[in-house]
């Protein structure tokens, strides 16, 4: 019951942030991260109406898939930083891949999903922070460009938008100007011809913020099946 009544709250939460920014809070997708979490979770919050789950790694899901193979309508997305070398792999377990951060690997997506003949939506990930520990293109790489520029040469991937991970500060204000960034980043790119609806912003602690500066995707792990274990 945790689950579905953690899921129940964070929807209230994530209407009220969109009402609050004026916007139709159906425009808002709520992602369930379910790294970490066995099938069993999933299941759970499945049962509580969740359709759209994020996992970090192509391995741990790998594991999962094969028992959850009967929830027909459950979409999951790669969110963890992907290589190149696991491309099919990805393509093969997913119905997205959120974190692409280069040509090379958006190429080898587009072959992989060629080859199952599938189409398979991609974000672009943007480091927006900078930060070295952190994978994502730097918001004025030019690699973001090429991608886009090559977009339109592939016929099994749909560029849909943007994805960060802004830098963690205690005070949810505190990741504003990052949400704010990617947007601005989002709207430079529509100017030159590249218009793209999705901005995948926001997690456990900082949704509603991400929601007020343009989300359309939070991406939530904690507040819905609590804490990861520590390693």
């Amino acid at each position: 019951m945790a689950i579905a009544e953690n899921i129940a709250e964070i929807r209230k939460r994530m209407a009220l942030a969109a009402q609050k920014a004026a916007r139709n809070p159906d425009e808002i997708a709520l992602m369930a991260v379910c790294k970490t979490k066995p099938a069993e979770a999933i299941r759970g919050a499945y049962k509580a109406g969740q359709r759209l789950f994020g996992e970090n790694r192509v391995q741990e899901f790998a594991t999962k898939a094969p028992v959850l193979g009967d929830l027909v309508d459950a979409k999951f997305h790669m969110i963890g930083h992907l290589q190149s070398n696991k491309s099919r792999a990805a393509a093969e377990l997913f119905s997205a891949v959120d974190s692409v951060d280069s040509l090379k690997l958006a190429e080898r997506l587009n072959a992989a999903a060629q080859g199952l003949g599938k189409t398979l939506d991609i974000l672009i990930e943007i480091n927006v922070g900078g930060e070295e520990a952190k994978t994502g293109l730097p918001p004025e790489s030019p690699e973001v460009l090429r991608i886009l520029e090559h977009a339109k040469d592939w016929a099994n991937l749909r560029v849909r938008g943007l994805m960060t991970v802004p830098p963690f500060t205690e005070d949810p204000e505190g990741a504003r100007p990052y949400f704010r960034k990617l947007r601005e980043l989002r709207d430079s790119l529509a100017e030159k011809g590249f218009p793209l609806q999705q901005l995948s912003m926001g997690m456990s602690h900082d949704f509603e913020v991400a929601i007020e500066e343009g989300s359309t995707c939070v991406r939530v792990g904690t507040a819905i099946f609590g804490e990861r274990p520590k390693p």
